[in-house]
């Protein structure tokens, strides 16, 4: 039987028993906004591996397989939405872009959300024969939400200025054939301040920054032509190491994204990838403030810095400060509900991004 709610999300990430990473970050928010989520667990961790130690498994390939196959001969794997975070491995990856191959050929309508889970500030957590499966997975793909650096290990391009940022896009959507592309964090250098229009930039300030850009094209496919519309908005750094961040973005983008209809508002956001990421954008970044707030209300030795060498030495001080961090979610539901108000982070047309 269809669904009575929003639709139905199949979600294949990684779960944690304790905090709100992966799944854990994404599924609440979306059965908040009404959608049946089928959750699919990707690895099984006591919690993230920011803590310094953690325990549990990873699921594998056969796994995985015996999971979908289950579904499939129940008549369950019916999904109206794709989400795929965290995946370890090669095999497992394999096995699950398969079925995303599988579910993208059955409905062509599918609208897969591929977050392309790999790495952060220039280091892989990955292992790096997933990144040739990623590449050629990125077709079946609707929407995908890399990082700058994620960007730069699909597209082969060191981003360090327009023309490379320019480039980068290019390649994800004429090569990869991805019609919405979305990079869901850019650090402001000097660059692409002095690149983003002068109403886009943020004010001077002692504040580091980082910029959200969306791209997208009408249809997918190649032969799609250019330029694209992009919109860009920017977010000030909250102090701290929060884990989960893009795993709640990315749920919300497809949460709210909505291709068939029209935008309500057409002076807030002109199109329906902008859109969903200005939602997105808005209801993460309330988020993050929440968990900050918190933070700072908690004991001394809860809210230390970041010292990797102390760390080491008392490995319950990172844990004491990781606790402290895991994003409020419960707390913020309203937040992302739509029902208590908080500052818009409208993404702004970047209308001569292509010049």
């Amino acid at each position: 039987m269809p669904s009575e709610g929003r639709g139905r999300v199949l979600s294949i990430q990684s779960h944690v028993s304790f905090g709100y990473v992966g799944g854990k970050a994404a599924v609440f928010p979306l059965q908040c906004l009404g959608y049946d989520v089928d959750v699919i667990n990707t690895v099984n961790l006591s919690n993230h591996t920011g803590y310094g130690r953690w325990g549990g498994t990873r699921a594998t390939a056969a796994e995985l397989d015996g999971i979908f196959e289950s579904m499939e001969q129940n008549g369950l794997l019916l999904p109206d939405r794709l989400l795929t975070g965290y995946i370890p491995g090669a095999e497992a990856l394999s096995a699950v872009m398969s079925v995303a191959k599988k579910l993208r050929e059955r409905n062509p309508d599918l609208l897969y959300l591929l977050d392309p889970v790999m790495g952060d500030s220039g280091k892989l957590y990955v292992a790096p024969d997933v990144v040739p499966i990623y590449r050629t997975a990125l077709q079946y793909a609707t929407i995908i939400t890399p990082n700058w650096f994620e960007v730069e290990v699909l597209t082969d391009v060191k981003i360090v200025d327009m023309p490379s940022l320019r480039r980068a896009i290019q390649i994800l959507h004429d090569e990869c054939r991805v019609p919405n592309v979305v990079i869901s964090s850019i650090p402001l250098r000097d660059w692409l301040r002095d690149a983003l229009p002068s109403h886009m930039q943020p004010p001077p300030s002692d504040l580091d920054h980082l910029v959200c850009i969306c791209s997208s094209v009408p249809e997918r496919g190649e032969g799609t032509p250019h330029p694209s519309a992009v919109h860009a908005q920017h977010i000030p750094c909250l102090p701290g190491y929060f884990s989960g961040v893009g795993d709640l973005f990315s749920a919300l983008v497809l949460a709210h994204y909505a291709p068939a209809a029209p935008t309500p508002h057409p002076d807030v956001a002109p199109s329906p990838l902008a859109s969903a990421v200005s939602q997105a954008l808005t209801k993460t970044h309330a988020i993050l403030a929440l968990t900050h707030t918190f933070a700072t209300t908690l004991p001394e030795e809860e809210r230390l810095p970041t010292d990797e060498e102390a760390d080491a030495r008392e490995p319950d001080r990172r844990i004491r400060r990781m606790r402290g961090r895991e994003l409020r979610l419960i707390q913020g539901q309203d937040i992302i509900r739509g029902e208590e108000p908080v500052d818009c982070r409208r993404m702004e047309p970047w209308v001569d991004f292509w010049s």
